[in-house]
């Protein structure tokens, strides 16, 4: 019998902020966070940091963060909240600006601008929209704003940042940009309002960067490394660009890049997130011809041997290419399992175990995820 554990349980989470996320640790984060305190690390890599919620969490707590991602959002989301030295009134004024200045037509409103049509979101095109038409304007007229503004990098991202949250809390989607709903969704009526952002002035000389994980790992030696790859789905039926992290996100990539990009299908997605372009190792569903076992799975492997820490935390979701036995094989290769940590999102449930047969047997059942703190 596993040892259930509070979700939160007394533990004071780090204020954080961000996006609606697919692979969101935000309920894993107390847990990431007392699994880093068992090893008192001074310098902690966080390598696939997405919206930066662990990073953001970690900077605060005091620990030297390097944070990485090959998304070009998150390395804005990452240089506003691990690179500010200001505090966060400072940027009242610029928020301000940008929240006054009066909407207009431009390509923001052209391919993702829709207008009420009576609660149905689908326009004249046939195509259905992730923001209604008085909120692309404004972002057409901030995102033009944004670039004319002689911003140094920190202030570009915070605005960047400040305006994605607000378009994020006003779009028509469940939480993600690869369709859209038919329906407009009621907060999509709302007018969006920029909020500076949790700021927090950083006194540790943090690093972000966007690289591929493999290139940085040459570069870069830690205390810790926490890694949550981008799994792909284990069902072979279901397209990997529906699981695949820039197809999901390709608009946020297109308001900070603000490049116009070709567009391609119902949900006006980046030509360059299609397959062949955009995909990941980590997010491979097929297996390696030679050696019979999914590339996925050895590309983690290869990641856990490659990076320089004294320990490792690494997140695993039963949704993902890697069976447990796979994902045991290459961790045991690396180092020794010091402590797994099991959340059922389905039972809404914690568990602490001890043995690999534990986890092993669990593994394969759906909405599970699973913490390993490794040694190497």
């Amino acid at each position: 019998m596993l040892q259930q554990i509070p979700l939160f349980g007394n533990y004071t989470l780090p204020e954080t902020e961000g996006i609606k996320y697919a692979g969101s640790k935000l309920k894993l984060l107390p847990h990431i966070l007392k699994l880093v305190n068992e090893v008192t690390p001074s310098t902690i890599l966080d390598g696939f940091s997405g919206t930066t919620r662990v990073a953001q969490a970690l900077a605060r707590l005091g620990y030297e963060v390097i944070a990485n991602d090959v998304a070009v959002w998150s390395e804005v989301f990452g240089t506003c909240y691990l690179l500010n030295t200001e505090p966060q009134h400072h940027y009242e004024a610029l928020i301000s600006h940008l929240n006054a200045l009066p909407g207009k037509d431009g390509w923001f409103t052209e391919n993702y601008g829709g207008l009420s049509n009576g609660g149905v979101s689908v326009q004249q095109d046939g195509l259905k929209k992730p923001w209604q038409i008085h909120n692309t304007r404004k972002l057409d007229a901030i995102r033009e704003e944004i670039d004319q503004m002689g911003l140094d990098e920190v202030e570009r991202s915070i605005a960047l940042t400040s305006l994605i949250l607000a378009l994020d809390s006003v779009d028509n989607t469940l939480g993600h940009y690869a369709a859209y709903l038919r329906a407009w969704s009621a907060r999509s009526f709302d007018t969006m309002n920029l909020q500076v952002p949790q700021l927090f002035v950083n006194q540790v000389g943090h690093q972000v960067f966007r690289e591929d994980i493999f290139d940085l790992l040459d570069k870069v030696t830690v205390d810790l490394a926490y890694l949550d790859p981008p799994y792909g789905s284990n069902n072979e039926k279901m397209p990997p660009s529906r699981v695949r992290y820039a197809a999901y996100y390709h608009v946020w990539t297109t308001v900070c890049e603000n490049d116009r990009p070709k567009l391609f299908g119902k949900a006006r997605r980046r030509v360059d997130t299609r397959d062949k372009l955009a995909a990941s190792v980590f997010e491979e569903f097929r297996s390696n011809e030679e050696t019979g076992e999914f590339i996925a799975v050895e590309a983690i492997g290869r990641l856990l041997q490659k990076v320089r820490a004294n320990h490792i935390i690494l997140s695993y979701s039963s949704g993902g290419r890697a069976t447990a036995e796979a994902l045991h094989r290459v961790i045991s290769r690396c180092g020794s399992i010091k402590k797994i940590v099991q959340v059922d999102y389905k039972k809404n449930v914690m568990a602490g175990m001890t043995w690999t047969n534990e986890w092993v047997s669990d593994a394969e059942q759906p909405h599970q995820e699973f913490l390993f703190l490794i040694e190497k």
